[in-house]
């Protein structure tokens, strides 16, 4: 029974993210990796709970290629923190149902500021989504769990989406293995990176 459980959750999680790879708007996708190549300021990613866990993934992925990545906590951002964003920033926001207090209290203060907003989510008619200037549409048609509640398949699908955009501009920018093992110079990837630099 265990097995079947387990084998169940990771199968659902797995099919998601192949159905993912067909409905994906790679126009959308194409124009927020031009975004990044062409920035001159800083990358911020904000969200809470699950989506908060998300947004530090894709933060640390995106600071090992060597952009300027940081993760906003929307509990700091109203209370002072937005003060780092300028015009020249984007600001990604993950939210699945788009309409998070927290959030939709203080995007209307990053259009003000003039950066490039960009929602990563499931719903177009949301507030954050009205808003944006670019929408990356990440929607699964089911959570694994009983109740279809625990943000698992619909994270997975985020980071997935991000560590891809990731690998595209480790491929398609100046990054080299050098850059990499000065950002990354400890542990196991550090070692490999080491002996590779010093062939």
């Amino acid at each position: 029974m265990l097995e079947k459980d387990i084998q169940f959750v990771i199968d659902a999680e797995s099919e998601e993210l192949k159905k993912l790879s067909h409905y994906l708007d790679y126009r959308s996708v194409e124009t927020l990796i031009e975004k990044i190549k062409d920035n001159e300021g800083n990358i911020f990613v904000s969200g809470c709970g699950t989506s908060a866990m998300a947004a530090k993934k894709i933060v640390h992925t995106f600071q090992v290629i060597n952009q300027k990545a940081f993760y906003v906590n929307p509990s700091d951002a109203v209370h002072g923190g937005l003060g780092v964003v300028d015009k020249n920033d984007i600001f990604i926001v993950i939210s699945k149902g788009g309409n998070t207090n927290e959030l939709v209290s203080f995007v209307g203060n990053i259009k003000s500021k003039g950066a490039y907003l960009v929602y990563v989510g499931e719903n177009e008619s949301s507030s954050i989504c009205k808003v944006a200037d670019l929408f990356l549409k990440v929607k699964i048609e089911k959570e694994p769990d009983a109740y279809n509640m625990l943000a698992t398949a619909s994270t997975l699908a985020v980071i997935s989406l991000f560590d891809a955009i990731a690998i595209y501009l480790e491929k398609n920018t100046s990054f080299s293995q050098e850059v990499f093992l000065v950002n990354h110079p400890s542990g196991e990837v550090g070692d490999r990176l080491n002996k590779n630099v010093g062939k």
